[in-house]
C-alpha cells in the first residue's frame, strides 16, 4: 500500500471503527468488529452491523436460498476491498458507505421508470405509488444495487432508506474532487466528483449482503437465487388476459369471453374488477349477488371454456364485511377508505382474513388475484403515526405489506398444489419467487419500457399493460410491447376496451396476440431458467455479454446541471431490452416510423425473416406498423407451437416448430413439466436438448434429445425451420 493509501486507511479506521475481511463459516472473528462478514453461500456474504432488527425484508418474504443453484454458480472472491466499506451507528441510526470507482455505473435501487443509470442520484427508498419521478418512492423500493464492476449490495431492512448514490463528497475521500474556480474555469460543476454510495438506515443496526459476479448478470442471478429463485408461473399465466369493465355482470363477462373465441383472439384468464364484490374501497371480499348470482356456476362455466378467473381486491376490510368483527382487534389504529388494515404479521389475523378467500374464492375455482393499493399514496394509506397490534411500526408495515399479501395469498394456492399468477402494486427485496407482476396507474409507454428494463435488476416482474389509446397506431404499438412482457394484458376496468376496439388494426393485434401464444414454449422455458438459474426473463441489455455501453457517449457538458460523471455515464438505453436468452426487443412508440437499435457484440438476425441485421453496431430500422422490431442472436433456437386460443392443459401434447437463426450451430435446453402444479419440486420435470448443426454436405440438421422415461413429455411432432438464407 502506498503512503496515500495508508493515510486513507488510518483515517477510515478512526472514523468507522475496525473493519474486517470476509471470514469463512466457523472462523473466529476479531473483537467488536464494525462489520462482520460471513460467506453464507458461494459468492454471497452477510455483514452484520450493530443490532439488526428482528423484522426485515427477508423475514417478511420468508425467502429461502436455492442453495443447490448457488453452489452451481461456484465460489469467487469477495468483490470489494473490505477496508473501503464503512459503517457507523450514531443517534440510533446506521450510516453505511461503499466505494465507487471512476468508470463505474450503478443499476437498481428499486423499480425506476425514467432512468436506468442510478449513479448521481439521491433517493429515499419508500414504498409508494409512482408519481412520475425517480426519487425512490416507488412500487418496489428495493435496497439493492448492481455495479457495472460485477458486484451487488443488498441492505436487508424494512425501514425507509436514504441513498446518496455517488453524490456526497467527504473531505477524507480516497479520490478527492478537484477544487475549481467557477469564475474562470468553464469545467466547474455544482456537483463535484463523488467516490462512494452512502446510505442512512433509521435503525441501530442492519444486515448487509454483498453479492459477487464476476459479471453483473452473475450478481443478479445470485441475488434472485438467494431469494429462492424467480417464480415459475403456470403455462396459462403466460397466455393472454383481459381485465373487464369494473361493473360487468356475470353474463357480460361470459359474453366477452365467447366473443374472444368467435373472433379468434387468445384468452387464458379474465380479471374481474371492483364490481364483483358487494362493496369495495373498502372491501367485503364477498360476491355481489346482483351481478354474480351464482359465483360457483359462473367460474365453472368459464373453466369449461378453458378461461380462468382472477379477482381484483385491496386488503382493507369494510365495516359490512362478515369478517369485520373478528379482524377488528387484529388491525391497525388507522383505516384506509374507512376500512380496517389487518396486521398480517399475526398468525391469528392471517387465519381470519384468508379464510374468507379460501371459502368464497379458491373453493369454487378462482385462479388468482390482483392485489391493489398496497403501495401508497400518503393521503389515503395509513400514516407513519399508525400503530399495529404486533408492535411493528407503520413504516415497517408499509415497506413490507406487498410482500405479506403476495406470500400469504400464494400459499393458499400452494396448499392446493396449484400454481397461480397475478398482479400486485407493491413488492420489495426478498420477493423474487412470488408469482406476481407489478403494475401501476401511470400510462407512459416509454416509462413502461424503462420499468420493464429496471425490473430485471431487482428480482421483480413488471407489465406494460394496455388500457386505451388515442389512435389505432398507439393501440397496436402498446399491444406489441405487452405481448413481449411478463404478462400480456388489457386492463379495461375503466374504458371497457377490447383487442378489436380499433378496427383498423384489429387484424395485426390478433396476429401479435397469436404470436404470443406461439412463443409459449420459449416463454415457459425462460421462466424456468428464472426459477432454476436466476436469469431474469426480461432484462436490460446492460446485462448482456458484449454490450457496448458507450455507442454514443456524451463528450460535452451543456449546462451546470448536467451529470458530471463523464467517465461513468454514457447515453442511457431505456427503450430496448432482452427477452429471454436470444431475443432483443426494440419497441416502437406512437408517431415513430423508424428508430435506432443498439446491437451488442456478435451477429444478429431479424426475427421475422432471418436476414442478417448487424453486428455490434447501431442500426436504423423501419419495420412498418404491423411489426415490433425483434432481433435474434446468431445460433439461436426458438421453439414455437401452433397459435392456440388457450395455453395447453396439463399433459397435453403440442407440436413444435424449432426455428434456427444465423450461421452458428445452436443448442437450447427446452423445459417441460405439467404446467399447473408444484410437482416439479418433487423432480417431475425435464430438460430436453435441442441442437442445430451442419452436416458434412453443408446442410442444416436439427435434433431433440429423447424424452426421459417417467418424466413429463408434452412434445408432439417436431419440425425444423432454418430461417437464415
Amino acid at each position: 500500500m502506498n503512503k496515500t493509501g495508508k493515510v486513507w486507511a488510518g483515517l477510515l479506521l478512526l472514523l468507522t471503527g475496525s473493519l474486517t475481511a470476509p471470514a469463512q463459516p466457523g472462523q473466529a472473528q476479531p473483537a467488536t468488529p464494525a462489520v462482520q462478514w460471513v460467506e453464507t453461500a458461494p459468492g454471497v456474504w452477510k455483514g452484520s452491523v450493530g443490532k439488526p432488527e428482528a423484522y426485515d425484508l427477508l423475514t417478511a418474504s420468508g425467502a429461502q436460498p436455492n442453495t443447490a443453484a448457488l453452489d452451481r454458480l461456484g465460489k469467487t472472491a469477495f468483490p470489494l476491498a473490505p477496508e473501503t466499506i464503512a459503517a457507523r451507528i450514531v443517534g440510533g441510526r446506521t450510516y453505511l458507505r461503499f466505494p465507487l470507482e471512476r468508470g463505474e455505473q450503478l443499476y437498481g435501487f428499486g423499480l425506476n421508470f425514467q432512468s436506468v443509470h442510478q449513479r448521481g442520484k439521491v433517493l429515499q427508498l419508500h414504498m409508494d405509488h409512482y408519481a412520475n419521478r425517480d426519487n425512490g418512492r416507488t412500487h418496489a423500493p428495493t435496497p439493492f444495487y448492481v455495479s457495472s464492476q460485477g458486484y451487488g449490495v443488498f441492505v436487508n431492512t424494512a425501514r425507509y432508506v436514504t441513498v446518496y448514490s455517488g453524490t456526497a463528497v467527504r473531505r477524507d475521500s480516497r479520490h478527492p474532487a478537484e477544487s475549481k474556480d467557477r469564475n474562470t474555469d468553464k469545467t466547474w460543476s455544482a456537483r463535484p466528483y463523488s467516490d462512494a454510495v452512502e446510505m442512512l438506515v433509521p435503525a441501530e443496526g442492519v444486515e448487509i449482503y454483498v453479492f459477487a459476479g464476476p459479471k453483473p448478470m452473475d450478481v443478479v442471478r445470485r441475488y434472485n437465487l438467494f431469494n429462492g429463485g424467480g417464480c415459475l408461473p403456470p403455462r396459462w399465466g403466460l397466455g393472454f388476459t383481459q381485465r373487464v369493465h369494473r361493473l360487468y355482470t356475470a353474463e357480460q363477462v361470459k359474453q366477452e369471453a365467447a366473443e374472444f373465441e368467435t373472433r379468434g383472439y387468445p384468452l387464458d384468464f379474465i380479471g374481474l374488477e371492483p364490481g364483483w364484490q358487494s362493496k369495495s374501497y373498502p372491501c367485503t371480499f364477498e360476491w355481489d349477488k346482483t351481478r354474480f348470482p351464482d359465483p360457483a356456476g359462473f367460474v365453472k362455466d368459464l373453466l369449461k371454456k378453458d378461461v380462468r378467473v382472477n379477482l381484483w381486491t385491496n386488503p382493507y376490510v369494510s365495516p359490512d364485511a362478515s369478517m369485520f368483527p373478528k379482524i377488528a382487534p387484529l388491525s391497525g389504529s388507522h383505516t384506509v377508505w374507512t376500512g380496517l388494515v389487518p396486521d398480517l404479521t399475526l398468525p391469528e389475523a392471517q387465519a381470519v382474513y384468508w379464510e374468507q378467500f379460501e371459502k368464497d374464492h379458491l373453493a369454487i375455482g378462482v385462479s388468482g388475484y390482483k392485489i391493489d393499493e398496497v403501495d401508497g399514496n400518503d393521503v389515503w394509506l395509513w400514516p407513519d403515526v399508525a400503530t399495529f397490534p404486533s408492535g411493528l411500526s407503520a413504516e415497517q408495515m408499509r415497506q413490507t405489506y406487498g410482500l405479506l399479501v403476495q406470500r400469504q395469498s400464494a400459499d393458499l394456492f400452494r396448499k392446493r398444489n396449484t400454481r397461480t399468477y397475478g398482479l400486485v402494486r407493491a413488492s420489495n427485496g426478498g420477493g423474487s419467487s412470488f408469482p406476481y407482476v407489478i403494475y401501476n396507474d401511470n400510462y407512459s409507454h416509454q416509462d413502461f419500457i424503462t420499468g420493464l428494463i429496471n425490473s430485471g435488476f431487482i428480482g421483480t416482474l413488471w407489465t406494460p399493460e394496455v388500457r386505451t389509446s388515442k389512435s389505432g397506431e398507439e393501440w397496436l404499438r402498446r399491444f406489441q410491447s405487452v405481448c413481449f412482457s411478463p404478462m400480456a394484458m388489457i386492463n379495461a376496468w375503466s374504458e371497457g376496451t377490447k383487442p378489436w376496439s380499433f378496427a383498423e388494426v384489429a387484424d395485426p393485434v390478433r396476429e401479435v396476440a397469436r404470436l404470443r401464444m406461439r412463443m409459449l414454449p420459449y416463454w415457459y422455458t425462460e421462466f424456468a431458467r428464472y426459477h432454476y438459474d436466476g436469469i431474469p426473463p426480461f432484462r436490460a441489455v446492460n446485462l448482456e455479454d458484449g454490450f457496448n455501453e458507450k455507442p454514443e457517449s456524451r463528450t460535452v457538458v451543456a449546462s451546470l446541471n448536467d451529470n458530471p460523471y463523464q467517465e461513468a455515464v454514457s447515453q442511457e438505453i431505456r427503450d430496448q431490452y432482452m427477452a429471454g436468452e436470444y431475443l432483443l426487443v426494440a419497441p416502437m412508440f406512437a408517431g415513430q416510423t423508424s428508430r435506432k437499435v443498439i446491437l451488442p457484440k456478435g451477429r444478429w438476425y431479424d426475427f421475422y425473416t432471418g436476414r442478417f441485421a448487424g453486428e455490434g453496431e447501431v442500426i436504423t430500422v423501419t419495420p412498418g406498423l404491423e411489426k415490433i422490431p425483434v432481433f435474434v442472436k446468431d445460433g439461436a433456437l426458438i421453439p414455437l407451437m401452433p397459435p392456440m386460443l388457450h395455453a395447453p392443459k396439463a399433459g397435453q401434447k403440442v407440436d413444435l416448430e424449432i426455428r434456427h437463426y444465423g450461421e452458428k450451430p445452436g443448442e437450447y435446453r427446452l423445459y417441460d413439466d405439467d404446467g399447473e402444479t408444484f410437482d416439479y419440486e418433487k423432480g417431475r420435470f425435464s430438460w430436453r436438448t435441442l441442437r442445430a448443426e451442419r452436416t458434412r454436405d453443408g446442410r442444416w440438421r436439427g435434433s431433440i434429445s429423447p424424452a426421459e422415461k417417467g418424466k413429463p413429455n408434452t412434445v408432439g411432432s417436431v419440425t425444423w425451420t432454418f430461417m437464415t438464407p
